[in-house]
């Protein structure tokens, strides 16, 4: 239930009685939009962090304490994240924040953590939540810069010069399109038509018109996230646009092959891993990983994997790599252990963190798909 807590500790802290001190559970405190336009994001991450606190807890937990999750749904809405965030570092005093889902729900938290001076780790895309940097605050899926990076360097390689760009005009679309605009020309590339649409919109058939009457587009960007993306892509293959349509990693799942069908065939975006485990080489540090937490999640929920939920795979095993690390749970231990983070192979990528950089990944880390036969497939 939305704003409900709830609470996944060893069972041992059931027992009746106070735990010795020895055992006071290392609190890790969540908000997510598990509810709400965002709950693709928010849901899967929920499942995997509470998987793993149980996953971790049997196997010992964490500097021989165990984990205690404590988290919110947010919804997805802005102001119960500060709410919520405000709760759990005043009220539930947790050790580490992990959250949230989306960009503004992350934005919204921001000020309270860097204000209590507690570790913060986003699930969320856009470059500001790291750049410039907060002491306090990290983040775990690559930036939106890195995915038009990744996006640009494709269409470079097949020629492409002149371009359409479409984008939402939530938190994660606008950040993506001012990034897109901001290294483009590093790229030979031009974009000459820029069209945005909105959260509730239901029909991108005019900003796709415009796009394809202007003269010499030769390729479609779309950056945005939900419902959106699978609409401009139904509304792209209906008005029978016969140009290479790309998407950002807002949509790596196999919910956006679900919503957009057939229409997605050929469709290109930059991605994790995850997506395509098996099609790995065998000397990929990643591929342990990935096919470990594919096989778990999808065996314990028995629903396909997603990259929003490796996310929060990644910011739970960061922050308990840096609470080990630390040797304790002291905020500014733990901080500084996560700006030590070298060669730490997640699911989203290898991470290798430093005072300038709270995030650690390459762009690099995106592998390229392609949407063959309705699935998922490696181009590169």
């Amino acid at each position: 239930m939305r704003g409900m807590a709830a609470v996944t500790t060893l069972l041992a802290l059931a027992l009746a009685g106070p735990a010795p001190a020895s055992e006071d559970p290392i609190r890790i405190g969540a908000f997510v939009s598990a509810t709400g336009p965002a709950s693709f994001l928010g849901d899967p991450e929920l499942k995997t962090l509470e998987m793993y606190v149980e996953r971790i807890n049997e196997a010992g937990g964490v500097l021989g304490r165990p984990l205690q999750l404590i988290h919110y749904d947010d919804g997805g809405s802005a102001s119960e994240a500060r709410n919520f965030a405000n709760r759990l570092l005043r009220r539930d005093r947790v050790d580490v924040l992990i959250g949230g889902s989306t960009t503004g729900t992350t934005m919204a938290a921001v000020p309270l953590a860097e204000r209590a001076r507690t570790p913060m780790i986003s699930m969320a895309g856009a470059l500001t939540i790291v750049e410039p940097v907060r002491p306090w605050v990290f983040k775990t899926p690559q930036s939106d810069r890195m995915a038009a990076e990744r996006v640009l360097s494709d269409m470079q390689a097949r020629g492409i010069t002149r371009i359409g760009l479409i984008s939402g005009t939530d938190g994660f679309g606008r950040s993506g399109r001012e990034q897109t605009l901001e290294v483009v020309e590093q790229f030979g590339i031009q974009v000459v038509a820029d069209q945005t649409y909105g959260p509730q919109d239901t029909d991108m058939t005019s900003q796709l018109t415009r796009i394809r009457n202007t003269e010499g587009v030769e390729a479609v960007f779309n950056f945005g996230f939900g419902q959106g993306p699978a609409i401009v892509t139904r509304n792209y293959a209906h008005l029978g646009i016969d140009l290479p349509l790309y998407q950002s990693h807002g949509v790596a799942s196999d919910r956006f092959l679900d919503l957009a069908g057939p229409a997605a065939e050929g469709v290109r975006l930059p991605a994790s891993a995850l997506l395509v485990p098996d099609a790995l080489p065998d000397d990929d540090p990643q591929k342990p990983v990935v096919q470990g937490y594919k096989e778990a999640y999808e065996e314990r929920w028995n629903t396909s994997v997603s990259t929003f939920g490796g996310y929060a795979y990644d910011a739970l095993h960061l922050a308990v790599h840096a609470i080990e690390q630390a040797g304790s749970t002291d905020p500014a231990a733990i901080r500084e252990a996560l700006e030590s983070i070298q060669d730490f192979v997640g699911v989203t990528g290898v991470f290798n963190m430093t005072p300038e950089d709270h995030n650690g990944l390459e762009p690099e880390s995106f592998r390229l798909l392609e949407v063959r036969d309705g699935r998922w497939a490696l181009i590169d």
